[in-house]
């Protein structure tokens, strides 16, 4: 989510569905790396930090970012602009067969590409 952005609370109602639901979330280093750039300030760094304490997190291993190279090479190649980071959670998303809950529509566009799946 962008901080230039509403929230969209579809997305916030899928993830409190899920948790009440008990369904495993899992995320990675990338994605919390991404929320703390996207907030200023200790006290919302440190909220996300401990919230995220809670989830397992996906560790990328060097093939994963090989294809995740590929992802966004692919994608650029069919005129579909992927982030270096947007790449690797598709990739960890591949790996996992994980469905990924996000706001970002860049993964929409990378769908056209690849094969991802979105959380309902």
């Amino acid at each position: 989510m962008r901080r230039d952005e509403r929230p969209n609370f579809s997305e916030l109602k899928i993830l409190i569905k899920k948790l009440d639901s008990g369904e495993e979330i899992y995320s990675s280093g990338a994605i919390l790396q991404e929320l703390l750039q996207g907030f200023t300030g200790a006290k919302a760094a440190y909220a996300i930090v401990e919230r995220f304490t809670a989830i397992p997190m996906l560790v990328p291993k060097t093939s994963d970012h090989i294809q995740a190279a590929e992802i966004r090479n692919k994608s650029r190649r069919m005129g579909v602009q992927v982030g270096t980071i947007d790449a690797l959670i598709a990739q960890l998303s591949i790996r996992y067969e994980l469905s990924l809950l996000t706001a970002d529509k860049d993964f929409r566009h990378m769908s056209k590409v690849i094969k991802l799946t979105f959380a309902k």
